[in-house]
């Protein structure tokens, strides 16, 4: 499998409401995958959601952003619910309502 590309510099661009909000994409993906038992697709979207978590953690480094650590922790919390073969429904609409909540307002700042 190819690495998810991401345009650097539009990511870059994106404040961190929009940034999570697209992750929310895959993290919504992985979940879907993961609750209909498809582990292929459910591993591709985790790889894809990764790669946003990646490029949104150097943003947040070289801004030198205090939302570094809620990003790493909501990344951990996503991680563990998706690699925890004992994860409740609830653990996973929790997640899903987390990261939805900034997709919703990324649409809404539009």
């Amino acid at each position: 499998m190819t690495k998810y590309l991401i345009d650097r510099k539009r990511w870059n661009n994106m404040n961190i409401i929009e940034q999570m909000g697209n992750i929310y994409s895959e993290v919504g993906r992985s979940l879907n995958a993961k609750r209909a038992g498809k582990i292929s697709e459910r591993d591709q979207a985790i790889i894809r959601a990764l790669d946003l978590f990646t490029a949104t953690t150097e943003d947040l480094v070289r801004k030198k952003s205090v939302g570094l650590k809620e990003v790493l922790r909501a990344r951990d919390q996503f991680l563990g619910v998706m690699y925890n073969d004992d994860a409740s429904i609830n653990d996973m609409d929790s997640i899903d309502r987390y990261f939805f909540q900034f997709a919703n307002a990324a649409r809404l700042n539009k």
